[in-house]
Formats: structure tokens, sequence, C-alpha cells
């Protein structure tokens, strides 16, 4: 199995790393309570998904 001959620099290794930064998650706002809430997910806020109930929270 070859292995390197030479260390790589710290540039060339920054350059590999670009790509790696996180992104922000794509965020859409529930149509029923308008808050952010992830695509494709019951909202965290109502429990609405697809204009129906399907997650109940406890009333405090």
């Amino acid at each position: 199995m070859p292995l390197p001959k030479r260390r790589h620099s710290n540039a060339r290794t920054a350059k590999r790393r670009a790509h790696d930064a996180l992104k922000a998650p794509g965020l859409s706002r529930c149509p029923r309570c308008q808050a952010l809430t992830l695509p494709h997910r019951a909202c965290r806020s109502c429990g609405y998904y697809r204009g129906r109930q399907v997650v109940t929270h406890a009333e405090e």
C-alpha cells in the first residue's frame, strides 16, 4: 500500500475542507400558526401537519 512521501501543507488541507462547513437548515412557515418549522415535519408549536392535527400537546 503506497504512502505519501511528503506532508500536506495547511493551505492544501484548508482547500480540501472548504466545503465542510455546516449549512443552515431550510425553514418554512407553518400555514396555521406562522412558526418556523422544518419542511415535511409536524409543527412543534401547534402540532399540525398538512391541515391535520397529528401531535397533541398537554395543556398546562
